[in-house]
């Protein structure tokens, strides 16, 4: 966002005949939104009676749904350093048109971010360019090395809100340890990608008869599941934060399930894709669904789906990752992970509650709410006095995805001819719409 764009409206907003969508109240129900100065003044059946604001744009939304603005905790961008496969201005764009209002991106780019003034620079670059909230993530470790950790209090004075190694795991026990620890001491979250890389070796896919079939090599369960376990032990010991950035097995699920029931400060996410899609979808060795996690059986994507609908998993992730030809146009076992998704995030979601599968309360929670709730933010919520961060959306509204309209650089999405059902008609950031919806 440009400094322009990063001042309140200057004319108010007012929203009726909404559906109104606000998990931090548990709020499902008819009303009115209502904005001025960039922020919520009120939401709900309470803001009908109210006065308009003077000089107001009163919209009618038909009874479309009124809901918080998403927060993707799991986004890659291409900068610093790989601009060719996305930008910021390029991933706002994909952002604003899939509702999505604030993107953390995670520290694996070229620098990698582990420094202040790298922190400072992505603030910096985003306020020109981006449509949408960037926050970043800082590395756990110099480099992405796994060995020397970074200056954690002086990062998320910089504007860190937590700290990853991104598509990297710590493999070193006592490295992840001191890092909880330190980051305790901060009230910092951990966010950690758990997957073994001596297990995953040079699989490719999910380990069993689909891979044998294919003649893939795979990637068992187990990798993740050891290196979860492994984890919420060490944040047992710690007391420290500790998300686990996706999960994407039903056992991995019950690891969650035991963490929390026995009061330790454990959370997690799974992608959109992995709600969506099983290892079947790979079909004739498509490259675009070659990703890390790779795609489960399906018994394991419901497993995903039961998790989001009774809040044992926290939240939904794009998992964004652009890559072009140069790494996706490659037979499938040299091909690189990763698939774009922040435009097919909230369709995804909800493809959930139109299948009756979710109710809207919990995706919304998962997809805003709760992200806000783990990183501290002020957004994800309709309350008055919160950021007029927000979105309009049609559940009904029929599309197909058409990878070559994205607005991402890259367009290596594996919903190429998906049907959805859910579409986002207009994108509010800080009271300023950022994105409409243009039929055709």
């Amino acid at each position: 966002m440009n400094s322009e764009r990063l001042n309140p409206s200057e004319r108010p907003l007012v929203l009726t005949n909404a559906r109104v969508i606000d998990p931090s109240r548990k709020l499902d129900a008819a009303g009115t939104v209502i904005i001025a100065d960039g922020e919520i003044v009120a939401a709900g059946p309470e803001a009908d009676a109210l006065p308009r604001p003077d000089g107001a744009e009163i919209v009618d939304c038909r009874g479309k749904v009124v809901m918080p603005g998403l927060i993707d905790m799991r986004v890659f961008v291409g900068e610093p350093g790989a601009e060719h496969r996305e930008t910021f201005a390029s991933a706002g764009h994909a952002a604003a048109a899939g509702g999505v209002t604030t993107i953390i991106t995670m520290p694996d780019t070229d620098p990698v971010i582990d420094d202040v003034a790298l922190v400072d620079y992505i603030a910096r670059r985003t306020r020109d360019t981006t449509l949408v909230r960037v926050m970043p993530m800082a590395a756990v470790t110099k480099g992405l090395k796994g060995r020397e950790m970074t200056e954690f209090g002086l990062l998320r004075e910089a504007g860190a809100v937590g700290f990853t190694e991104g598509r990297h795991s710590i493999t070193n026990a006592l490295v992840l340890r001191r890092a909880l620890t330190y980051a305790r001491d901060f009230g910092a979250l951990i966010m950690h990608h758990p997957a073994d890389p001596d297990l995953t070796g040079s699989g490719v896919m999910n380990e069993g008869e689909t891979a044998t079939r294919l003649g893939l090599s795979g990637i068992p369960k187990e990798a993740e599941i050891i290196m979860l376990e492994r984890d919420v032990r060490l944040a047992a010991l710690t007391r420290g934060r500790y998300h686990a950035a996706q999960i994407s097995c039903a056992e991995s699920l019950e690891i969650i399930r035991r963490a929390k029931k026995a009061g330790l400060a454990i959370s997690c996410g799974v992608s959109a894709t992995h709600l969506a899609l099983n290892e079947l979808d790979i079909g004739p060795y498509r490259t675009f669904f070659r990703l890390s996690p790779p795609l489960r059986s399906e018994d394991d994507r419901k497993a995903m789906i039961e998790g989001i609908a009774d809040g044992t998993i926290d939240v939904i992730v794009s998992s964004h990752d652009p890559q072009d030809v140069d790494t996706k146009r490659h037979p499938f076992a040299e091909a690189a992970d990763g698939a774009v998704g922040l435009e097919t995030l909230l369709a995804v979601g909800l493809r959930l509650v139109n299948n009756g599968e979710a109710d809207l309360l919990a995706v919304a929670r998962a997809l805003s709410t709760r992200p806000a709730d783990l990183l501290g933010l002020p957004g994800g919520r309709l309350t008055p006095g919160a950021p007029a961060d927000i979105i309009l959306v049609d559940p009904a509204m029929p599309w197909v995805c058409d990878g070559e309209k994205l607005s991402s650089r890259s367009k290596n999405t594996p919903f190429e001819g998906a049907r959805f059902e859910g579409r986002v008609l207009r994108t509010i950031v800080a009271g300023r719409t950022v994105y409409a919806y243009a039929a055709g």
